[in-house]
């Protein structure tokens, strides 16, 4: 003890070179410079959470209107008495990108889940927490009452072929949405109960979890309370694992952010089962049960993996349907090519002679993923494996949309790069 106390004391008390004396006043102000910078951008990001947090997270506006409707008797849902009553289905941490579209994880029965709402009539007229109990009932005005079954059951149907098209196995989906509906499972659908299920079809995400329930990378649904319902918690819904807040991507470098996404990224054996898992979902959803399905944000947000690096699509707002997206071009005003686009990047050619958008999406959501797998794949990637994995990369990615490629070259391209990627972890412990 008596040592450490004489190097404090020499520390302390004896004089500094000369050099450093006389740099001593510059190095002061660089410091406090770089600490008054450090308390000014942490105040500024701590301001813009908390701002944003408030105006993005309702959570407690969307329960609010849901359980008054639910004691109304207004809407039904196997939810319901969990969330209104017994306190057993917990809103916990704010998800939210959007202030309508309330996205949070949550509790249910000990299980962990999402919980999803929208609240677009709250937040009208004073825009206040306290005007969603004067919410519109316009949302679950139908069926009126006095609907009877087979009337339901052909309102469904014909909204199904509206959003879906003519398909042959419609029939088997109006079964499943009465039998969903049916939530006290007594063989009959109450006028709540009705209401509930047809204003969460008016969802886009819902309607595609339905639709798209037997596929094995989508999350699962595990119950609803009229328009909210509730989903599996993907345990990582990116497939990044740094996703900067908004505010702060202005602030790094996105070569910095790339780099730091690629140390944090699981190890490329693990990388190239999520990839393989993602291309069975594209296969999926190109000619499914119920139609084609467009990714319409190519986002790696929007794109998760479970904890045995199974893909699972962690967020359907960016699918549509080939409907919804023929339906949005057909016929489109338009200058250029850029004004014939349906989302994020669902993208048409414009017939710049009679100005109007054509209904074929150029770029199908095969060439999209592998644009999007371009940096996650070929990072770390097996030295030997490489040339073979950016050339098929690059021909996934020159794909395009027109009828004459959409069978037999889609399907020949995704399997090679299936094959290719299996063959490497087949006889692993990744597999």
């Amino acid at each position: 003890m008596r040592s450490l106390r004489r190097m404090a004391h020499l520390a302390l008390l004896c004089p500094l070179p000369k050099g450093v004396q006389s740099r001593l006043p510059a190095i002061k102000v660089k410091y406090l410079f770089l600490a008054w910078l450090g308390i000014f951008v942490g105040s500024w990001a701590i301001y813009m959470h908390y701002s944003s947090y408030s105006e993005l997270c309702r959570g407690h506006v969307c329960q609010m209107i849901i359980c008054d409707h639910y004691r109304r008797g207004i809407i039904s849902g196997s939810s319901c008495q969990d969330l209104c009553e017994e306190g057993t289905l917990m809103l916990q941490h704010c998800l939210s990108s959007s202030p309508t579209h309330q996205v949070y994880s949550g509790v249910w029965k000990g299980k962990e889940v999402i919980i999803k709402c929208r609240i677009e009539e709250a937040l009208r007229g004073d825009g206040g927490p306290d005007s969603a109990p004067r919410r519109q009932l316009a949302l679950f005005d139908k069926p009126s009452r006095g609907t009877s079954m087979d009337e339901f059951r052909e309102m469904l149907l014909s909204f199904l072929r509206s959003c879906l098209g003519e398909q042959p196995s419609l029939g088997s989906l109006v079964a499943r949405i009465i039998a969903l509906a049916d939530v006290n499972q007594d063989g009959k659908v109450s006028l709540a109960e009705a209401k509930s299920v047809w204003a969460l079809l008016q969802v886009n995400e819902f309607l595609l979890l339905v639709s798209l329930h037997e596929k094995e990378h989508t999350a699962k649904l595990l119950g609803f309370c009229g328009d909210l319902y509730v989903t599996e918690r993907v345990s990582h819904g990116s497939l990044y694992r740094l996703e900067l807040p908004g505010y702060l991507r202005p602030l790094v470098p996105s070569a910095v952010h790339a780099q730091l996404n690629q140390w944090l990224a699981p190890a490329w054996p693990r990388r190239a089962r999520i990839t393989i898992g993602l291309l069975e979902f594209v296969e999926e959803i190109f000619h499914g049960s119920y139609g084609s399905f467009f990714l319409c944000d190519s986002s790696p947000r929007h794109i998760g993996y479970n904890g045995k690096y199974d893909c699972k699509m962690a967020d359907l707002e960016s699918v549509a349907t080939e409907m919804a997206v023929r339906g949005y071009l057909k016929g489109r005003r338009c200058e250029h090519n850029s004004d014939c686009t349906y989302g994020r990047d669902c993208t048409a050619t414009c017939d710049k002679l009679v100005k109007q958008c054509n209904g074929d999406v150029v770029q199908p959501n095969l060439a999209k993923v592998c644009r999007l797998l371009q940096d996650y794949l070929l990072f770390g990637a097996p030295a030997e494996l490489r040339e073979d994995l950016e050339r098929q990369l690059r021909t996934c990615m020159t794909l395009s949309g027109l009828a004459s490629q959409m069978e037999v070259h889609h399907s020949l391209v995704l399997n090679n790069l299936k094959t290719l990627l299996w063959k490497k972890i087949s006889d692993t412990k990744y597999s």
